[in-house]
């Protein structure tokens, strides 16, 4: 779970944002190292006093403030009881107060099983469902190791369109060998089923993935990075006509449509993680849940939650976070609220001689104390950060 909020101690409270971390998957997958998580029976009911008690212990800590946003990720949340996600919502309610508008997401497989319990999710109180999709080609998705189909995840989809008032799903581009043409037909295509939000990734190669060993054993070559490029291009230039244009790297949106969860990452609101492997930003301190299922209900039993480590955040470091995320995002950041959660005036946080030369041409935008990527500078956003974050 993960909570958003004011860095500033005399401004009204700031709506906080919870992440559940569920970490079971139902088949092994090629993108994480959860494989170990894999489980045929999972103990409900202990999963339940567990979590139940490490929202507690975290909201003892972020009371008053209400919820914006609850996101279930992980493993298979949509295959968590939906009994329980309720109880998890009701939890939240009675712990912090959902905003009228409160966003509840939850990650799940395109898959009929999932498909299936959309409807008991739905009654449980999700209101918005991210569905991994990742391709449109029936060849590409065994590449990925997905399980589903296209036609399976196609009637995943229109379930999901049908229960949740809001919904998203990804997909994976400059895949190897993927041509302009290939990519160009599946993304019209992806854009015909009026979906409100879309997070469009580029394969990248992860270090300890099978894709990784297949690179290293010459079985793989990944696309050009010119490839790239390219395609990155033409998914602006699309997604821009459809009205869902891009209003983070990777990640677009119809207006009014954007994930408020991932806004608080981004935009560097307080966050809270529970669960297994989760990370929480709240007052000024990194948290860390353990990784390992059995460690963190370990933890939970021995301590009433799942704290691996709290350690606080200086200055330097959390400037430097909210500067990286915020850079990502089409509305950039506000350099004179970075200086004030920081305490690091502006010509120490970012370098002025380059921003100004990147705005010569045409890479950055800057009003006063905002600071934005431009469309042509985003393709180059791993180069230019390095550039002109000084912290």
């Amino acid at each position: 779970m993960s909570i958003n909020q004011s860095s500033n101690p005399s401004a009204p409270a700031a709506p906080l944002a919870l992440y559940v971390h569920w970490p079971f998957c139902v088949s092994k997958c090629p993108y994480c190292d959860f494989n170990s998580h894999v489980r045929d029976r999972i103990d409900t009911e202990a999963w339940r006093t567990a979590l139940l008690a490490d929202m507690a212990h975290e909201a003892a800590l972020t009371g008053g403030r209400p919820l914006s946003s609850i996101f279930f990720g992980g493993g298979t949340p949509s295959l968590m009881p939906p009994a329980l996600v309720a109880e998890l919502i009701a939890a939240a309610d009675r712990h912090w107060g959902l905003a009228d508008d409160v966003e509840i997401t939850l990650e799940a497989n395109p898959n009929s099983v999932e498909a299936a319990r959309f409807a008991d999710l739905a009654a449980a109180g999700v209101n918005r469902v991210s569905l991994g999709l990742q391709a449109l080609d029936n060849e590409a998705l065994h590449f990925l190791g997905r399980a589903h189909d296209v036609d399976e995840g196609l009637a995943a989809l229109d379930t999901a369109q049908r229960v949740f008032n809001r919904v998203s799903f990804d997909l994976i581009y400059a895949r190897p060998d993927q041509s302009e043409a290939d990519w160009q037909a599946e993304l019209e295509r992806a854009l015909g089923f009026g979906t409100g939000h879309l997070s469009l990734y580029q394969l990248t190669i992860e270090p300890g993935t099978r894709f990784a060993t297949l690179v290293a054993q010459g079985k793989l070559t990944p696309a050009d990075p010119d490839q790239g490029a390219t395609l990155y291009e033409l998914t602006q230039a699309m997604t821009g006509a459809a009205g869902i244009p891009a209003y983070e790297i990777s990640n677009h949106a119809r207006a009014g449509q954007e994930s408020r969860h991932n806004l608080t990452y981004w935009r560097y609101g307080d966050y809270i993680g529970i669960g297994p492997g989760a990370h929480g930003r709240r007052t000024g301190a990194a948290t860390l849940r353990h990784k390992k299922p059995e460690n963190w209900m370990g933890a939970v039993e021995r301590n009433g939650h799942g704290t691996q480590s709290e350690e606080p955040l200086a200055g330097e470091d959390r400037a430097r976070e909210a500067l990286l995320m915020g850079l990502r995002l089409a509305e950039g950041v506000d350099l004179d609220r970075i200086a004030a959660l920081s305490g690091i005036g502006i010509a120490q946080l970012v370098d002025e001689r380059t921003i100004d030369q990147l705005i010569d041409i045409g890479l950055l935008h800057r009003k006063g104390a905002k600071l934005q990527v431009a469309a042509a500078g985003m393709l180059l956003l791993d180069a230019i950060l390095p550039e002109i974050v000084r912290v």
